[in-house]
């Protein structure tokens, strides 16, 4: 069964807090944590749990806008009745705080213009702030929005000078978003970056990484072709899946009929990850996810 794209603005606009945790697993945590909610007069709009094989609890909680004033007493009182005691890693989020978000792109807009197109119809979940490319050619396009466009041409000779503008510019965005950004990311760059990244990846990882994937698919008569987004990390494309996609294809398909495919699924399976994230509904398991 396809996943589908979960974030609804009609639902981001009522306003809620959501509160994201994660726990060794016992008995009495989901009771435990409602119970909280309630003495605080909180409704609960929705709920989402899952325990491991390894006994660890995750947990996604949506309820009532905790009232001007009293978020900083809620959240003392929170890390010291139930948090504590339960040994929780947790953090609260506001829907009616956008996350900023970046975009790093190359020459290839297919990703992109997916993007553009779900944050002008305020389907994204998040804020646009800029897109930075190492190429001129979509300036125009982003410019037409009203968003900041910047050009980083990467020499290799000074890939830590153009990495350092970057990082200048991506100073206090909430989320970068690498939209077939064709640049590998230096360990020191993704240190610096204040932010989680997260990477489309044009295969089905693990399979046929690497140079030209459709043709070497292509070559090997594939049935499948995917797209999978991840979490960037030092380790190139080895980073925590937070979305993937496949289709099937057949002998009649050519290579341009792969990456034109291909193009279909990246786009949903990036939107997918991006809405995920932003909508708070992605959680660490060491390396990898659990996304509600």
């Amino acid at each position: 069964m396809q996943a589908v794209l979960r974030h609804d603005p009609r639902i981001a606009d009522s306003q809620t807090t959501r509160l994201l945790l994660a726990c060794p697993d016992r008995p009495g945590l989901i009771a435990r944590v409602s119970g909280f909610l309630a003495d605080a007069g909180l409704n609960i709009v929705d709920a989402d749990q899952h325990s491991t094989a390894e006994g660890r609890f995750f947990m996604r909680m949506v309820f009532d806008p905790v009232p001007p004033g009293q978020r900083e007493e809620l959240e003392r009182r929170f890390q010291e009745e139930v948090a504590g005691p339960f040994e929780m890693e947790h953090h609260f989020a506001d829907s009616s705080r956008r996350k900023r978000v970046a975009i790093m792109v190359s020459r290839e807009d297919h990703c992109l213009s997916d993007l553009l197109w779900r944050w002008r119809s305020d389907e994204l979940g998040g804020e646009l702030t800029a897109v930075l490319s190492n190429h001129p050619d979509h300036a125009d396009q982003v410019a037409s929005l009203g968003l900041p466009f910047h050009h980083i041409p990467v020499d290799p000779a000074a890939r830590a000078v153009a990495e350092r503008q970057a990082l200048d510019l991506l100073e206090g965005v909430d989320l970068l978003v690498l939209a077939r950004y064709m640049q590998i990311l230096s360990a020191d760059f993704l240190a610096e970056l204040t932010a989680p990244a997260i990477n489309i990846h044009h295969s089905f990882l693990p399979a046929f990484v690497g140079a030209d994937p459709y043709r070497r698919a292509h070559e090997r008569g594939v049935k499948l072709i995917g797209a999978t987004a991840h979490y960037v990390t030092a380790d190139l494309d080895a980073g925590p899946i937070i979305d993937q996609d496949v289709t099937r294809v057949s002998h009649s398909d050519e290579v341009a009929d792969l990456v034109r495919i291909g193009r279909d699924i990246e786009r949903l399976v990036l939107s997918r990850a991006v809405i995920a994230h932003l909508d708070d509904r992605v959680l660490l398991d060491g390396e990898r996810t659990i996304v509600f």
